[in-house]
């Protein structure tokens, strides 16, 4: 998930082998543009393996059910135990490598990856032009290079919100800023009603609620310049992002449990209606639907997209939303997983988003019934959504850590933007980012 960033891009730190030390180097050669074969062309004998997390192993079971069928081609499914990017890195620098394996499809994980000499590029892949046109170009791309495939919808930093609390409060329309949606809590408050709920204790979801504050300026370059030393965490874009998140838990308008409060909390009270907004991403709604069938989380959960200007989202791929293909040196075994990759975005593709009842990323696949309004909402999202700090900063640090910690009172927001500046800088220089 999103909150171990960091940590796998402090595996290089640690490791300190050849994988990390030059991440920007590339090693490999290349005999010229990819080929590929037809989807369903024959691999009779051949075997592949696709490494997963456990919150991905199950993904894409209908594919491989499809495409060995298809085929003749076998496919083994290989769950890396959690931290899943941390072990995924270590495996790989010590030479052990999958044939496909679900990875968070950033410039700056794909750089954690040591994507120039360890991955296939895919910037030829057939399906590309099947895809909508607002995320053809979305994420997976690192200099200007194509080595990841986005399979399901990106995750989104947004607000899930109880319509029938809106509704019997008087809550008429969604926010159409923050600074609405802040009077809307204020509104909410005095009825009673818990405006936000946050998992303080779990942690990782703490980074939306200032993220969410930084979309305009992300928009108008903000990570670049934090990438170039041109601004920083303790500047006060992002210091009055911080500030003001702890202003409003100081008011009151959060859960009176936010320090010990988790993420199953979070799911529960929103639901049941015990607060009436949660800033969280889409595997939160995840955890809705295992718990409520469509027709209820249609009922009660609805989303919408928030900035300081206005319903902009802020888009954060996962590692549940893509797959990357490796350089193995084993031609024959390279060309089939790009060919699976082509099989399950083409003939398999509609039978996929069936199976995982999720948003369809091209137009001549439509989504299948059965797909909670939210998550059509979240996917609608993104045709205007601007990219996190995981999508465009060159390093990801715990910021979440900090601001819990701020939560629970041990640190300042000053604190928080001065240790969150420092361990940028520290995983930049391990990333071999320029200039630092």
């Amino acid at each position: 998930m999103q909150r171990r960033t960091a940590l796998a891009l402090a595996a290089c730190l640690v490791l300190g082998t050849a994988a990390c030390s030059d991440p920007g180097a590339d090693t490999a050669t290349d005999s010229g543009p990819a080929t590929w074969a037809s989807p369903t062309a024959k691999l009779d004998g051949v075997s592949l393996t696709i490494w997963a997390a456990q919150n991905s192993n199950t993904v894409p079971k209908k594919v491989i059910e499809g495409f060995q069928a298809a085929t003749g081609a076998k496919v083994n499914v290989v769950t890396i135990p959690d931290p899943y990017e941390q072990g995924v890195q270590t495996r790989v620098a010590t030479g052990d490598k999958p044939d496909l394996a679900f990875w968070q499809p950033t410039a700056s994980m794909l750089t954690a990856i040591n994507a120039k000499t360890n991955l296939q590029p895919l910037t030829d892949a057939p399906w590309l032009g099947q895809l909508s046109p607002e995320l053809k170009d979305i994420t997976g791309i690192l200099d200007k290079t194509r080595y990841a495939a986005l399979v399901t919808s990106p995750a989104v930093e947004g607000v899930y919100y109880n319509k029938e609390v809106f509704a019997a409060n008087g809550v008429t329309a969604t926010p159409k800023n923050f600074a609405e949606m802040v009077a809307d809590a204020r509104a909410l408050k005095a009825k009673g009603v818990t405006p936000f709920y946050e998992m303080g204790a779990d942690r990782w979801a703490t980074q939306w609620w200032v993220q969410i504050q930084l979309a305009d300026a992300a928009r108008s370059g903000l990570w670049d310049k934090i990438n170039t030393k041109q601004e920083t965490f303790g500047g006060p874009v992002v210091l009055d992002a911080i500030k003001q998140y702890k202003a409003l838990i100081d008011e009151g308008l959060f859960n009176g449990d936010i320090k010990t409060a988790k993420f199953e909390d979070q799911g529960k009270a929103l639901l049941d209606g015990k607060a009436a907004m949660v800033v969280q991403v889409n595997s939160f709604f995840g955890q809705l639907q295992a718990t409520a069938d469509t027709a209820t989380l249609d009922k009660r959960i609805g989303f919408f997209p928030i900035s300081p200007s206005g319903n902009v989202g802020t888009f954060i791929p996962d590692q549940s939303n893509a797959l990357v293909a490796f350089r193995t040196g084993d031609g024959k075994r390279e060309a089939a997983a790009r060919q699976l990759l082509a099989y399950w975005m083409g003939p398999g593709y509609a039978d996929f988003v069936a199976d995982r009842k999720t948003v369809s990323l091209e137009p001549s696949v439509p989504s299948p019934a059965g797909v909670p309004q939210a998550l059509l909402d979240v996917h609608k999202s993104l045709g205007t959504a601007v990219g996190s700090m995981q999508a465009l900063a060159v390093a990801n640090p715990d910021l979440y850590i900090n601001l819990a910690d701020m939560i629970t009172g041990t640190m300042s927001p000053e604190k928080v933007a001065s240790a969150t500046q420092a361990q940028f800088e520290q995983l930049a220089k391990a990333a071999g980012a320029p200039g630092f």
